[in-house]
């Protein structure tokens, strides 16, 4: 394999069109964040949400910084995340901002209790948890937060909500489990003993 170092070649630019296409590709779970506390809240639907860490226990998200979220959770140092169930679609538009809605009208349409931190999270979502930021890193257009789980909370529920192709998809453990024995190759019989 041939090698061309970095300074010979031609670097061509990508696209933010051509960037957010190949991330479409990408599925990735369907999130809340939610941010501030009392009247003064909001939240963003996401699907950047990942593991840092087991121990400690370590969630990182990204955010863009002209997101009305980001001011909220610099401010008060926590926010939560909500894993949103298959049937909260609703949720998520309201949220991704479908309707116009922004701050607290966000919220209206669900039930919410509110965490130790502050924070409002959503009951009946797959799971929640509160989280302290430890370290925001600032790149381009977002931020990294860095959030200490201080709380997790778990639903009995399996059918989770994910966006793929610019579309949201339910994905259900039992349902698809099914279908993909359905359509799987059958086993290999054992040869008789």
């Amino acid at each position: 394999m041939n090698v061309v170092p970095r300074d010979l070649m031609t670097e061509i630019p990508v696209s933010p069109a051509d960037f957010r296409g190949a991330m479409r590709h990408l599925t990735g779970g369907v999130s809340v964040i939610t941010a501030g506390r009392g009247k003064d809240i909001t939240g963003m639907t996401v699907t950047s949400v990942t593991s840092l860490s087991v121990e400690p226990p370590t969630l990182l998200v990204s955010i863009n910084r002209d997101a009305s979220s980001f001011p909220l959770i610099k401010r008060h140092g926590a926010f939560g995340v909500n894993i949103l169930n298959a049937d909260q679609l609703d949720v998520a538009e309201r949220f991704a901002g479908k309707g116009g809605l922004k701050g607290a009208d966000r919220f209206a349409g669900a039930q919410w209790v509110t965490a130790v931190s502050g924070v409002p999270l959503l009951v009946g979502a797959l799971s929640v948890f509160d989280c302290e930021v430890e370290e925001i890193v600032e790149r381009h257009s977002h931020g990294i937060v860095i959030g200490r789980v201080r709380d997790v909370r778990n639903s009995t529920r399996n059918a989770a909500l994910a966006y793929w192709h610019g579309q949201y998809v339910a994905v259900d453990q039992d349902e698809d489990a099914a279908r993909l024995a359905d359509v799987s190759v059958p086993a290999r019989t054992r040869r008789g003993i």
